[in-house]
C-alpha cells in the first residue's frame, strides 16, 4: 500500500510561498539559538568554567555543547510522536517556543565567579531543553514543506529548509559582529556576550507570528480525516515493514555523512582558524559570515538538481569528494592563515624529550596529576605548534639547534607556561600574535571555505526531500526524526569534542579530521548500498 493520504487539495502558489518563508525563518531562528553557543565558545569558557587551562576550558564548552545534541534523539521521539499524532504545525510551534526561552535563559545566568559551580549546571540544563526542542524542529519543518510541495519540486522547495540551517549559523555570526561593533571589546567580554542570547526572545516572537499564520499540512489533514494516523508512531517506526532498514540507511548513510561534513565545514573551520592558526577573531567571523552566506545558495541549487538526477547522486559525489579534499582544504587554510607558523616549524622543528610524554586533557578536571612533559605538550598543541616526542630520562625542549630553558614556574600556572613557551619560541621565529594575512590570503581562505560549503550542500541539500520520501506518511515525523537526530546528535554534535580531544592527545592540529573521514567513509558505503538510484519517487511499500 502506498500512502493512502495523497489525495488532498493542491496548495496555491501563495500558500507555498508562505509555508516556505515561515518554515525557513523559524528554522533560521531556532538554529541561531542553538549555534550562538558554539559561536561564542571562546568567551563562554571563561564565563562558566573556572579553569586556567585553555584546552580544558574549550573541551568543557564543547562538552556542554554536546549535551544539547545528546538530548536531540529524545526530543525527536517525543515531538515525533506528537507530530504524527497531533499534527505538524502545532508541534513545531512548541519546539520553537522551548528553544527561544531556553536560549534567552543562557543570557541571564550569572558567571561562575558569581555563583560557582551552579553556573555550568544551569547551562547544562538549558542545553538539555535546547536539544529536546531541536529534536522536534527539523523533522516538523522539513515534512511540513515537503508535504505541501508538488513531487517534481520537492527537492527545490525543501532545500530552503536545508539552507536555513546554515542561515542560523550565519545569523549567529552576524549578531556577534554587530554586537562587537556597538559594544567596546572589554564590555563585550564582560557582559555584551549576553545580548545575542537575549535577542532570541525577539526572534521567537517573529517566528511565532509567522508560524501561527500557517494551516496544517494537507497530507496530515487527509490522514486525520481518513482515520489513518498512527496509534503509536514510535513503536510503528520499528515494526512497519522495511522501516528498520530505512532507519539504518538514514542514520549512517545520510545523517552520519551530512552532519560530520557540516560541522567540519563550519565549526571545525571556525575553531581551527581562530584557535591554533591565531587568525584575527573579527577577520575569522567576517570571512565565515561571507562564506556561509554565499554557501546558502549551494543548498538550493543542489536541492533543485536532485529533482532531476535523484537524491543519491549528490550525496555520493559530496561524500567521496570530502574524503579526498578535507585534509588538503585544511592544510591550505593553515598555510594561508598563518604561513609563518608552518615555515618556522619546518625551519626550527620543536622536539620534546622526557619521561611520560603524553597528554591528559581532562587531568585538571578530575584532579589527576599530569606529567611535566604532558603539560608542555598540551601548551604546544593549544599554541598550534607541531612537535616531535623523544622518550628520555630528563625533560628537555629544543627548537632547531637551540635548546629552550624550561622555567620551573611554568608548571604551576597554565597562563605562565603558555606565555613563557611562546616567548621562548618567538626567538626561533614563531609568531603568536593575532594574524592579519594579506588580502590575497584572505580570499584564498574564503574560497576554501566555499569549497567546504559546497561539500556540505552536496550531502545536505536534498536530504529533507529524501527523508520524507523514504518513510510512510503516518509515521513520517517519528521515522525520519529518530535516525536524523541520533546521527546529528551523536555523530555530528560530539564532533567538536571528539576532534578536539584527538588533537589534544596527538598534538596534531589536523588530526581531528580523521574522525570525519571515518564516519563519512563508512557512511558512503551504506549510502551506495541503501539509497535508491534514479529519479525521486514517493514512498511505496516494499514488495520484497
Amino acid at each position: 500500500m502506498a500512502d493512502s493520504a495523497v489525495m488532498q487539495r493542491e496548495p496555491t502558489d501563495k500558500e507555498i510561498r508562505l509555508v516556505i518563508a515561515a518554515s525557513s525563518a523559524g528554522t533560521v531562528f531556532e538554529w541561531y539559538d542553538f549555534f550562538i553557543y558554539g559561536t561564542l565558545a571562546y568567551i563562554l569558557k571563561d564565563a562558566f568554567y573556572d579553569v586556567d587551562n585553555d584546552t580544558l576550558g574549550l573541551l568543557l564548552v564543547w562538552s556542554t555543547f554536546a549535551v544539547g545534541f545528546a538530548f536531540r534523539p529524545i526530543g525527536a521521539i517525543l515531538f515525533g510522536f506528537l507530530g504524527d499524532r497531533l499534527g505538524r504545525k502545532y508541534t513545531f510551534l512548541v519546539t520553537v517556543t522551548l528553544m527561544g526561552v531556553a536560549t534567552a535563559g543562557v543570557g541571564l545566568i550569572p558567571t561562575v565567579q558569581t555563583i560557582g559551580i551552579a553556573a555550568p549546571i544551569i547551562v547544562i540544563c538549558l542545553r538539555v531543553l535546547q536539544g529536546l526542542a531541536l529534536g522536534g524542529e527539523y523533522g516538523g519543518a522539513a515534512i511540513y514543506v515537503a508535504e505541501h510541495a508538488p513531487p517534481e519540486k520537492r527537492g527545490f522547495y525543501t532545500s530552503f529548509i536545508q539552507a536555513s540551517v546554515v542561515g542560523g549559523f550565519v545569523l549567529s555570526i552576524a549578531v556577534v559582529l554587530a554586537c562587537r561593533w556597538l559594544i567596546p571589546a572589554e564590555d563585550f567580554a564582560a557582559w555584551g556576550w549576553r545580548v545575542p542570547f537575549l535577542l532570541s526572545i525577539i526572534l521567537l516572537g517573529i517566528s511565532l507570528w509567522m508560524r501561527l499564520k500557517l494551516s496544517e499540512s494537507p497530507v496530515f489533514q487527509a490522514m486525520k480525516k481518513a482515520g489513518e494516523t498512527a496509534a503509536n508512531p514510535f513503536v510503528e517506526s520499528f515494526t512497519y515493514p522495511g522501516n528498520k532498514r530505512r532507519i539504518f540507511v538514514a542514520l549512517f548513510g545520510i545523517t552520519g555523512v551530512l552532519t560530520t561534513i557540516w560541522y567540519t565545514a563550519f565549526f571545525s573551520s571556525l575553531g581551527f582558524l581562530r584557535g591554533p592558526m591565531r587568525l584575527d577573531e573579527q577577520l575569522v567571523e567576517y570571512t565565515l559570515f561571507a562564506a556561509g552566506l554565499v554557501s546558502m545558495a549551494f543548498y538550493i541549487v543542489v536541492g533543485k538538481w536532485s529533482d532531476r538526477v535523484g537524491r543519491k547522486k549528490p550525496i555520493i559525489i559530496g561524500a567521496l569528494a570530502s574524503l579526498v579534499l578535507l585534509f588538503p582544504i585544511f592544510w591550505g587554510m593553515g598555510a594561508l592563515a598563518n604561513p609563518g607558523l608552518a615555515s618556522s616549524a619546518e625551519a626550527n622543528p620543536v622536539v620534546v624529550e622526557g619521561p611520560e610524554c603524553s597528554t591528559d586533557p581532562f587531568a585538571d578536571l578530575f584532579d589527576r596529576e599530569q606529567s611535566r612533559c604532558g603539560k608542555i605538550l598540551e601548551t604546544l598543541t593549544a599554541s598550534g605548534v607541531a612537535y616531535d616526542v623523544v622518550e628520555a630520562d630528563d625533560l628537555r625542549l629544543s627548537s632547531g639547534d637551540a635548546e629552550i630553558s624550561i622555567d620551573e614556574g611554568w608548571f604551576a600556572d597554565g597562563a605562565a607556561r603558555r606565555d613563557g613557551l611562546q616567548r621562548a619560541l618567538g626567538v626561533s621565529g614563531f609568531d603568536f600574535a593575532p594574524q592579519k594575512p594579506p588580502f590575497a590570503n584572505v580570499l584564498g581562505i574564503f574560497a576554501l571555505l566555499l569549497m567546504l560549503g559546497m561539500l556540505s550542500a552536496l550531502t545536505y541539500g536534498s536530504v529533507a526531500a529524501l527523508l520524507t520520501e523514504m518513510f510512510p506518511a503516518k509515521i513520517r515525523y517519528s521515522s525520519m526524526s529518530i535516525p536524523y537526530h541520533i546521527g546529528a546528535g551523536y555523530l555530528g554534535g560530539f564532533l567538536p569534542l571528539i576532534a578536539g580531544f584527538i588533537v589534544a592527545r596527538s598534538g596534531d592540529v589536523y588530526a581531528g579530521l580523521w574522525y570525519t573521514i571515518a564516519v563519512v567513509g563508512f557512511g558512503v558505503l551504506v549510502a551506495w548500498w541503501g539509497l535508491p538510484d534514479g529519479p525521486p519517487t514517493d514512498f511505496a511499500d516494499e514488495t520484497k
